[in-house]
């Protein structure tokens, strides 16, 4: 069980990597949509690529994190029912439900989406609007999303199980987590102070 642990505790490190900068995308949204707006009212001038360049970053965000969203238990849950059950109960329940649903369904994503990704590279497919984006790349986050998302399920697979054992921790507890903005705050600070440094180290003779 112990290398399954540290493969699920790397797939965790990788998960939240992968959930900080993706943070980054709301950043660039925001930039591009507010662009998009005053460059509208100040010359009377638009395009698609703007507009669709936001849903696209929309759709990184929503999918991207997906994995991240499972690791720190923050998807919507239905608790009406398995929260009358007692905690190992309600840990078979979330085994039951990433194995035979969750898993099952990212196959089937992955499988499905990956020829029509190909279909749209190979075919250099266009959006039909105006001025539109080239869209294999929107249709490749589709089955990236749910591939990291499988991932995560692994390891929270694995966490449960080790749960079950006595081994660890109950895995959904959030504890005192810090929340996103938090750590995308402390995530800007210690990338402002490694410039610092690398500038203070820069300027040294």
């Amino acid at each position: 069980m112990a290398p399954l642990l540290s493969l699920s505790r790397l797939i965790d490190r990788f998960t939240a990597w992968v959930g900080r900068w993706v943070a980054w995308l709301v950043l660039a949204a925001v930039l591009i949509s507010a662009t998009n707006a005053a460059v509208r009212k100040a010359f009377n001038f638009s395009s698609n690529a703007y507009l669709e360049i936001q849903w696209y970053l929309f759709a990184a965000v929503f999918l991207l994190a997906a994995g991240y969203t499972l690791m720190r238990q923050e998807h919507v849950r239905i608790d009406v029912i398995s929260g009358r059950f007692s905690k190992r109960t309600q840990i078979w329940i979330d085994i039951v439900g990433l194995a035979f649903f969750v898993l099952p369904l990212v196959y089937t994503v992955v499988h499905l989406s990956v020829p029509l990704v190909i279909r749209a590279y190979e075919m250099k497919e266009y959006s039909q609007n105006a001025g539109g984006l080239i869209r294999w790349p929107v249709f490749a986050i589709l089955p990236l999303g749910f591939t990291l998302l499988g991932i995560q399920a692994i390891s929270e697979l694995i966490k449960r199980v080790a749960f079950l054992r006595g081994l660890i921790p109950d895995p959904t507890q959030k504890g005192q987590a810090k929340s996103a903005e938090e750590e995308l705050a402390e995530f800007l600070l210690q990338k402002e102070v490694a410039e610092r440094e690398k500038s203070a180290l820069a300027g040294k003779p």
